[in-house]
């Protein structure tokens, strides 16, 4: 199949849809960001390569990196993370607190924010340097040291992260977080600021789509049920409040970030990267939303 010239044909189509959305502009480095990039890169298990546009410009991958401190975790830390976060849909925004009200502290998924908090509060129990441990584990997955994070989007977090101030703290009185506020909330922020392009991140993520296992180093990550269950988490919880008109448009499990990449991948088929900065009300990539969809119709290549 010609990718790329797929990649270059719904991106053509894509020109005539009104430009909707806007960049993240609550967290002042994202809000500098030019919202008309746009970058597509797909990787097969066979290791294939297929790029269209800005597919090797680093972008903030934000929420997106939830998926690597759950699978650090979900991968090597016997800590029974199900008793601390749930795996449902959240139904809610991202950063809800009637949810967590509600639920004495107990966040609906790992991939909503406090979700990703109480993750995050998992590894600094279990890890001797949390940042560098992560960022040790990204290469791994990626096959690439140059990964790492962006000071200055770190610290915008921090400056716009009330909400998750408040999430944590009342986490916290429920007895869900066990750890330093600050140093928890160092090690979200910090995972939040990893840049990546699309090419490394399909990459990155091709692990999932190869049954739990990197296919250039052989290395097995997850075992074969605990990939199918972080799949199936993706599917179900990986776009905010968006996730079941992804299945329902896309049909693939994937992960998106209000950075504007979303990645998804087809189990023992492929992993793919779209990045287009513009986020619909949701806090999902506009277009590639509207890409995605139109590349798993054209290609058949979902999988439902």
């Amino acid at each position: 199949m010609n990718y790329e010239q797929t990649f270059e044909e719904i991106y053509n189509d894509l020109q005539h849809v009104e430009e909707s959305g806007h960049v993240a502009d609550y967290i002042t480095e994202l809000a500098q960001v030019d919202p008309d990039q746009f970058g597509v890169h797909l990787t097969t298990v066979e290791q294939e390569e297929y790029s269209f546009g800005d597919a090797e410009k680093r972008f903030s991958v934000q929420s997106i990196a939830k998926v690597f401190s759950f699978v650090m975790a979900y991968s090597t830390i016997k800590s029974n993370i199900w008793e601390r976060t749930n795996l449902e849909p959240a139904g809610t925004p991202f950063n809800s607190l009637l949810q967590l009200e509600h639920d004495r502290g107990i966040p609906r998924n790992p991939f909503i924010n406090a979700g990703a908090l109480v993750v995050c509060d998992i590894l600094v129990s279990e890890l001797a340097s949390p940042k560098e441990n992560m960022l040790a584990f990204i290469h791994r997955l990626s096959g690439n040291n140059r990964i790492s994070f962006n000071p200055a989007v770190a610290h915008s977090e921090k400056k716009a992260g009330n909400r998750n101030y408040a999430m944590i703290y009342l986490m916290k009185s429920f007895g869900n977080i066990r750890n330093d506020i600050e140093t928890v909330m160092d090690l979200y922020f910090h995972l939040c600021s990893i840049e990546m392009s699309c090419k490394e991140l399909s990459r990155t993520f091709l692990f999932l789509a190869n049954n739990g296992v990197i296919p250039w180093s052989g290395e097995r990550i997850l075992s074969p049920s605990r990939t199918k269950r972080t799949n199936a988490l993706m599917q179900t919880c990986g776009f905010y409040d968006e996730a079941g008109q992804f299945t329902f448009k896309v049909g693939l499990p994937g992960k998106s970030g209000v950075g504007g990449g979303i990645v998804a991948l087809h189990p023992e088929k492929y992993a793919i990267a779209v990045w287009s900065p513009r986020l619909n009300t949701k806090g999902n990539s506009h277009k590639g939303m509207l890409f995605l969809e139109e590349f798993t119709t054209k290609t058949r290549l979902s999988i439902f």
